[in-house]
């Protein structure tokens, strides 16, 4: 297993329908690392976004999609989502500062 580093779990947030209408509840949905575990998650969150302290954080592993070009069959690589609880006493997290 690699050493992951904090800043190379979280890749992106996930910007969905869904998933910003769990801001409200202090519910935050990620793409993370493949080989990141639920405490590196948790560590990475609260280093990067001052101020957010972690309740619980659950992972689900994807999949990756059959695509096909022509006759030629492939898939595209696995992912892996975190969706962060935070706790009431929390800051909110801004993804885009100004909304």
């Amino acid at each position: 297993m690699a050493d992951i580093k904090y800043y190379d779990v979280i890749l992106k947030p996930v910007i969905t329908e869904k998933s910003m209408a769990g801001m409200g509840e202090k519910k935050y949905t990620f793409l993370v690392h493949t080989e990141a575990n639920k405490s590196q998650i948790k560590e990475a969150v609260e280093k990067m976004f001052e101020g957010a302290k972690v309740k619980k954080v659950n992972t689900i592993n994807m999949d990756g999609k059959n695509k096909r070009r022509g006759m030629v069959v492939g898939k595209t690589s696995k992912t892996k989502k975190a969706i962060v609880w935070l706790t009431e006493d929390s800051k909110d997290i801004e993804l885009y500062p100004g909304l």
